[in-house]
């Protein structure tokens, strides 16, 4: 069922990247929230914040073994809890994502801004990103939670 989830997740991220490309590039930028959010397309040759700017194959390799770690951990540990189990999906689906992204076209499609008008400025980012953080603070909250 894990498997199942994150293929769905993944395809989810796909289709609002590939929505992206067709309605916002090269430079179309609409304004959902005036002054906040809006849809800006961006081709990211790097990682989060753009580190590791035109470090594909290194990007590919580093993610391709956490993936692998952590899909292997999933599967391998049945015992383990409820939002573990959350936690993993979303930070496994949102790598394989952006993977994707990286090798199939050599950078990442973001398009979502958000900002505080002339007072905050966040970087671009997609779908793929929301999983990846969303589940690393869940995973992160579990860790200090748990009593063990």
């Amino acid at each position: 069922m894990e498997l199942l989830y994150i293929f769905l997740l993944i395809m989810a991220d796909q289709l609002t990247k590939l929505i992206a490309k067709i309605n916002l590039y090269p430079d179309v930028n609409i304004d959902l929230i005036s002054g906040y959010l809006s849809l800006t397309y961006l081709e990211n040759r790097g990682a989060a914040f753009g580190i590791f700017k035109n470090k594909k194959f290194f990007l590919i390799g580093l993610t391709s073994i956490v993936i692998a770690f952590m899909i292997y951990y999933l599967l391998k540990n049945k015992d383990i809890s409820k939002y573990m189990k959350i936690s993993l999906i979303l930070i496994i689906s949102g790598a394989i994502g952006n993977l994707i992204d990286r090798i199939t076209k050599g950078y990442v499609v973001d398009f979502i801004h958000f900002y505080i008008k002339n007072i905050f400025d966040w970087p671009v980012f997609n779908v793929a990103d929301i999983f990846v953080v969303c589940g690393t603070i869940l995973l992160g909250a579990i860790i200090l939670l748990s009593k063990e």
